[in-house]
């Protein structure tokens, strides 16, 4: 399970360093794509492998837009001996990763967020914790 998060810089050829305390976890072979959110995805492979599953496993008919989404959006990654791992231009694009950004743990999977998103989006979203609450409640948890 991936917990808390990080502030890193993405450095001068574009890669993002992955905090050591994820490597571990993520494996020698992972896989990223984007999120739903202005963010990026990082699965581990037998994660990714559930996720692709689900997937697949949808009707053309509904799925289509769904296997498009995600399998054409999806690089297969893996980190350098330094925890360097090289993320897409197409990919730091949509997430609109510039410079900074905050790596954050959220159970199965990473989560790869510009700096100023993130600080705007989720630690600024004080109305989070009431939408939050109300979703719980629905779920019974």
């Amino acid at each position: 399970m991936f917990f808390g998060h990080n502030r890193h810089v993405i450095d001068p050829k574009g890669r993002i360093i992955l905090p050591a305390k994820y490597r571990d976890e993520l494996g020698d072979k992972f896989f990223i794509t984007r999120g739903l959110d202005p963010c990026l995805l990082v699965y581990p492979e037998t994660e990714w492998k559930k996720f692709e599953d689900k997937i697949r496993a949808l009707p053309l008919s509904t799925g289509a837009k769904i296997q498009r989404f995600f399998f054409s959006n999806t690089d297969e990654a893996s980190c350098d001996k330094q925890g360097r791992v090289l993320v897409s231009d197409f990919l730091k694009k949509y997430a609109k990763l510039d410079k900074e950004i905050v790596i954050s743990g959220v159970g199965n999977r990473l989560e790869i967020w510009a700096a100023e998103t993130y600080d705007k989006d989720i630690e600024g979203g004080a109305d989070d914790a009431d939408i939050v609450a109300a979703q719980m409640e629905i779920l019974g948890i």
